[in-house]
This record gives structure tokens, sequence and C-alpha cells, in this order.
């Protein structure tokens, strides 16, 4: 099995370069749009036949290498087909912001411990920052087409990095740990020892909140300034959350590490369910990041030859792990409990969904290997 993952690798460019690497990014962006304009108009995605359209336009227009080029009409026809997968309409689509992408072994190099990329006017040497991501310069990973980014004056490379991963054997299973993800707890944990864990998560929550109630105050205000200020605000919010579900997530799997199963739940249409609850926190409940911290679980989880799966969690919560008794009344959401009705179990109820998530992972290895 494949894992492919996002290196964010900090490059240190000097001033000359910079400059170099900013004039080639806009060259890039502004072929980008020319190569739209005709995909547009021709109502066309054929490689081939833009190529022939385009490609001295590409060279003598804008300055472009070869590889370039090719890599434009490339960038441009995969973002019209995502746009057609999306289900969007048929539109003429603006790349704004200076890009480029990379080839690897064409555009850009790894060197003795350089960066070797491909500018308009040759190639420059760039040093470059690893901070925790020295294993994927070990040999073992495949490098591939990268995206020079520059962010708030500093310069990346968000390279693809592939690599061939054992995948975890489900006769070799000997840890079942079902995760319940929630609000007032991020995640509630129980495994195959019977053990609980909670991930709680009523201070982000909170924050969460006042990140809300200032968005609020400056939405009012509808000044630029208000403005930018909003966009800086959410993206602090968005990394925040992403740091929040990394930490979650290396937690969990380094605890159970290899031949473990994850059982989490599968959330898909939460933004419609969790819309049902008061106005004054919908926020928090729709635009909490379950399914980001799933993912984080996921490729951490493959890493470590573990597995993941994802099942339907309806009556998770409100079924009886001793006795199979469903009921709605046997949880009260307000206090966060669960009491069967029929045999009077008591506990958490989320720690009762992760029990019967976990349960449904060890039946789903009973199917699984019997069926093999």
């Amino acid at each position: 099995m494949k894992l492919t993952l996002t290196a964010k690798i900090k490059i240190l460019p000097t001033s000359e370069q910079e400059q170099l690497l900013q004039k080639t990014m806009q060259a890039y962006r502004d072929a980008c749009n020319a190569v739209s304009e005709v995909i547009y108009k021709e109502n066309t995605l054929v490689q081939a036949k833009l190529h022939k359209m385009t490609y001295r336009k590409l060279r003598s227009t804008f300055g472009l290498k070869s590889q370039m080029a090719q890599s434009v009409l490339k960038t441009v026809i995969a973002k019209y087909k995502t746009n057609q997968t999306n289900g969007h309409k048929w539109c003429q689509i603006a790349f704004k912001k200076p890009q480029i992408d990379l080839v690897f072994n064409r555009d850009y190099s790894l060197t003795k411990g350089l960066f070797s990329i491909n500018t308009l006017e040759g190639r420059i040497k760039v040093p470059f920052q690893t901070k925790g991501l020295e294993t994927y310069f070990d040999g073992t990973w495949t490098f591939g087409t990268a995206k020079l980014v520059n962010k708030h004056q500093k310069w990346f490379l968000h390279i693809p990095v592939s690599k061939e991963m054992e995948e975890a054997n489900l006769h070799h299973i000997r840890q079942v740990v079902g995760v319940d993800m929630g609000v007032n707890f991020i995640a509630t944990v129980y495994d195959s020892n019977g053990q609980t864990l909670f991930f709680k998560g009523r201070h982000i929550k909170h924050k969460r909140a006042k990140y809300k109630q200032l968005r609020r105050q400056l939405q009012k205000k509808q000044t630029p300034s208000a403005r930018r200020r909003l966009k800086k605000i959410g993206q602090r919010e968005n990394r925040w959350m992403q740091d929040v579900n990394h930490c979650i997530s290396k937690a969990l799997v380094e605890r159970y590490g290899k031949n473990t199963l994850f059982v989490l739940e599968d959330l898909t249409g939460v933004r419609q369910r969790t819309e049902k609850v008061s106005v004054n926190h919908r926020y928090e409940m729709v635009s909490w990041a379950f399914y980001d911290l799933r993912q984080k679980i996921e490729y951490k989880a493959r890493k470590h030859q573990a597995k993941v799966i994802a099942v339907d969690p309806t009556y998770t919560s409100q079924t009886c792990p001793k006795c199979g008794h469903t009921a709605k009344a046997n949880r009260n959401k307000k206090t966060h409990t669960f009491c069967c009705q029929t045999c009077q179990y008591t506990s958490n109820d989320d720690r009762v969904g992760a029990m019967n998530l976990q349960r449904k992972g060890i039946e789903y290895i009973v199917e699984e290997t019997t069926n093999a």
C-alpha cells in the first residue's frame, strides 16, 4: 500500500533569489490565466490540442522553460477537471495568487543538501529546514510535483512524499479501539483492555465561541481593516484547530501503535444533523473539524501499520453495551449520561458510544476473517 503525505519544507532563499522566485511565480500565474482563457473559449481539456494552441505563446510571451510550459497546461486542466467533478458550471477559472508547480528532477531536485529550483533565469540552489521532517529525507520516500508557496514573507515547498507501507493484517490485530468524536469531549476512546481515555473539548468549545464573538463584532464594522482582521482570525483559528487535531491523533496512534484497529464514526452529513441544535451553539457544532481529525488519525495509523475503519454511528449512544437494549430514553443529552432502561447500566454517554464502536470493530474483524 502506498502512503502519500504532503511535507511542508521551509526554504531559505536570499533576497536576490526571492526576486527571481517571485518573478517566476507571477509569470506562471499569468500563463495559467492565458491557458484558462483558451480552454474556456475552445471548450476543450485535451492536452495535446491545447499544447499546439498555446505552447509557443507560453515560451515566447511569458518566458517559460519547456517543462514549465507543460506544467502550466497540467495545472489548468486539473483545475477545470476538479471543478467539473465538484459539479460546478462551466466558467472561466481565474488564477489570482502567484504560484508555480515544480516537477521533481526537472523543475526542482535535491543536491548536496540544497534544493535546486528552476526559474526564468536558470536554476538557483536554496538551503532548507526540516524541523521534524528528517524522516522524509532518509532515501525511502519518493518526491512528487511540489508547489512553491510564499506566505507571511516566508517560503515553502509543499512536496507530496510517497512510500510503500505494509498494510495492517486483520489476522494480526491485537487491539481494537473505538473512538467517539464530540464537542464536550473531542474524542472518547475505549480499548480492548476495557480502558477509557477522554480528550476534553469544553475549553476548545469556549475558545471557538470567543472567536465567533470577535468575528461578529468585526463584521458589524464593515471596514477594510476589519475585513483584513477577519481573514487573519480565520486563518489563526484554522491553524490552532489543526494543531489540536494533530496532537490528539498523534497521542492516539502512538499510544496503541502497530496492529491496532481504530473504529471511527462515519460522520458524513454531520452538518445536517447538528444544525438541529439551538442557534446559539450552531457555529461550534457545525464548524467542528471532525473530518480533519479523522484524516489525521487515518494517515498516522497507516504510518504505524495500524488500520482505520469508519462505521455508521446511528444509535451508538443509545444502545446498551451490556444487554443491547436500544432506546432514545437511555441517553440524557443534557447531563451527558447513559442509563439503560432495561438493565440499569449507567455510564457517560460518549463512553458508551466508544464502547459500541469498539464492539462493531470486533464484529468487523470476525466477519472479514471468516469470509476471507
